[in-house]
């Protein structure tokens, strides 16, 4: 089966900030994502977790995009401008797709 090459776009950030990006990458015009909750982890402050806090803004995301590589800059270039002054992660990776139309 023939497979084409695509790039894995992770921003974990705030929940609080999550339509902000979802904004932006719209406006990047990158309308394919998905949101996944981050119930815990461990970084530069340490080891943290969603268990006991009151509000649902609280917590972290993870948006995951995958796009074509010509788009990749785009996408990067909207991302940033809201992660830049928050909490967050940003990777990207390469992978590789089946149906190519869709990306």
């Amino acid at each position: 089966m023939q497979t084409h090459k695509a790039k894995r776009v992770e921003i974990t950030i705030e929940k609080i900030m999550e339509r902000r990006l979802t904004e932006a990458l719209q406006s990047a015009d990158v309308t394919g994502y998905s949101v996944l909750p981050v119930r815990g982890g461990s970084g530069r402050s340490g080891s943290w977790s969603r268990e006991g806090q009151i509000s649902r803004g609280s917590g972290m995301v993870q948006v995951i995009c995958i796009i074509r590589p010509d788009r990749l800059d785009a996408l990067l270039e909207a991302a940033f401008e809201v992660v830049e002054s928050h909490i967050g992660v940003v990777t990207v990776t390469d992978c590789e797709v089946l149906r190519a139309e869709r990306f």
